[in-house]
């Protein structure tokens, strides 16, 4: 299991280019995922980073062996998956990875009620407010809402994730209302940190990004949500998280004639994962719960 573990820190830094930002996602200290690397390369007999105080890079060996180890990984797991599965079909431990809002708004009462059905499963959700490989950080299924995809991992898609470009009426009498996307660049923006500072429209001619000023920047729709009723700046928020403000007034949407590109929600499997009957089930539980939530266009 250690050059498992040693593996998995590899390939976790080839990901991010980044031994500091590879520790945080684990939870450990920089020097452990060196060690696990290190470990690995003396097992292998071979350099697979380039280590430098500005920056970390693939060799040419760890280039060519990386889509390998990502395959061994897959397998060894798989192997390890098999020889513990339960007499019983929907026994077992799942680990579901999930964005903090969709999990406290909609996630947590289909996981009740999956979890009231089948009593002999156990679950461990982890709220992590960016994308994630599911096969490099150990989760049976990982929900996101990023058009991000992954080497060995299934998207099924949940639901649409619709947003819109919303701001109080305190701050647009103080400071105007953006009649085009490009006018954004004399306002305060409150971005969500994930997505970044450039944003996408449609219009009839195509798309148009603009790069915005973050007035506040910050991985959670809540906390944005309350700035931007406090009157801090425009924001880019899911209709979902934003309706009720807007029903009260609290908040008007804007840009009405270029709206932003939709998002949905999806469900990321690791392929040797997809086929165990609690994944399985529980996959069948969340298309049918998100389709069911007020998450879609009409929320």
């Amino acid at each position: 299991m250690d050059t498992i573990r040693n593996i998995k820190a590899f390939l976790l830094v080839a990901r991010t280019g980044s031994i500091s930002i590879a520790a945080r996602q684990i939870g450990v200290v920089p020097s452990v995922v060196t060690k696990r690397i290190d470990r690995l390369e003396d097992q292998m007999r071979v350099k697979l980073l380039q280590r430098s105080t500005r920056r970390i890079a693939l060799t040419e060996a760890g280039k060519a062996r990386l889509p390998r180890l990502q395959a061994a990984v897959t397998e060894l797991e798989t192997i390890f998956q098999e020889s513990q599965v339960s007499t019983s079909e929907m026994e077992g431990h799942l680990r579901i990875k999930s964005p903090t809002t969709i999990a406290i708004l909609s996630l947590g009462e289909m996981l009740t009620r999956f979890q009231v059905a089948h009593p002999k499963i156990s679950i461990e959700l982890v709220m992590l407010d960016r994308s994630v490989n599911p096969t490099e950080e150990g989760f049976d299924l990982a929900i996101g809402a990023l058009p991000t995809s992954y080497p060995g991992v299934i998207d099924e898609p949940l639901c649409p994730y619709p947003r819109v470009i919303c701001a109080s009426p305190a701050y647009l009498e103080r400071c105007g209302v953006p009649n085009h996307p490009r006018d954004l660049v004399q306002h305060d923006c409150l971005t969500f940190a994930t997505t970044g500072q450039s944003w996408a429209f449609e219009s009839r001619r195509g798309l148009i990004n603009v790069d915005v000023k973050a007035k506040l920047s910050a991985n959670d729709s809540q906390l944005l949500l309350r700035a931007a009723v406090a009157g801090m700046g425009i924001a880019r928020i899911a209709r979902h998280v934003v309706k009720p403000s807007l029903e009260r007034g609290d908040l008007v949407t804007l840009l009405h004639e270029f709206p932003v590109p939709e998002f949905w929600v999806k469900a990321l499997i690791p392929k040797n994962r997809i086929e165990r009957p609690a994944v399985r089930h529980l996959l069948s539980v969340l298309k049918q719960g998100f389709s069911d939530a007020s998450i879609g266009p009409g929320a």
